[in-house]
């Protein structure tokens, strides 16, 4: 188990906080030195993506399928284990030997968030309640509203 959990932890540090729901670990193919190679990678379900990342000899590569872009996530099973693809907007990443990771609740939960807009995405800038305390702020001040109503509704913008 120990080299799952070793690209979990540098998978981490690209994730901007994100917490990881599910992965799965497999191989997929990529070209080194202009061969064809298998390496090992991972998949990370987090609320509002999947996260591919792999170690190469001299770095690391990493790709980003926000669920809104996801078109088909596709999934077999196989001698060696199951096998995923991921197509989004265009692109298309394949991993292959899946024996490790949470590969069901991976794919149910992927499949529940695929096509929608992240939760995240819904959150209001904070400027919109800075103009808001604004505009109640001038109300306040040209006598049309008190100043217990103008805390009130601040408190609210602010979420307190």
């Amino acid at each position: 188990m120990g080299k799952q959990e070793k690209f979990l932890t540098l998978a981490k540090e690209h994730l901007n906080g994100e917490e990881i729901k599910y992965w799965v670990f497999g191989m997929f193919k990529s070209k080194m030195f202009g061969k064809d190679t298998i390496r090992n990678g991972i998949f990370i379900a987090t609320e509002r993506q999947i996260f591919f990342y792999c170690k190469k000899l001299t770095g690391f590569d990493s790709e980003s399928f926000p669920f809104s872009n996801i078109s088909s996530l596709e999934i077999g099973k196989g001698m060696l284990g199951h096998k995923m693809n991921i197509i989004a907007s265009g692109n298309k990443v394949e991993m292959s030997g899946i024996n490790t990771g949470q590969v069901q609740e991976f794919v149910e939960y992927a499949r529940s968030k695929i096509g929608k807009p992240s939760e995240s995405s819904s959150i209001q800038p904070s400027i919109d309640s800075t103009d808001e305390i604004r505009k109640f702020k001038a109300l306040m001040d040209d006598g049309i509203i008190s100043e217990d109503e103008f805390n009130v509704k601040k408190k609210q913008l602010l979420g307190i």
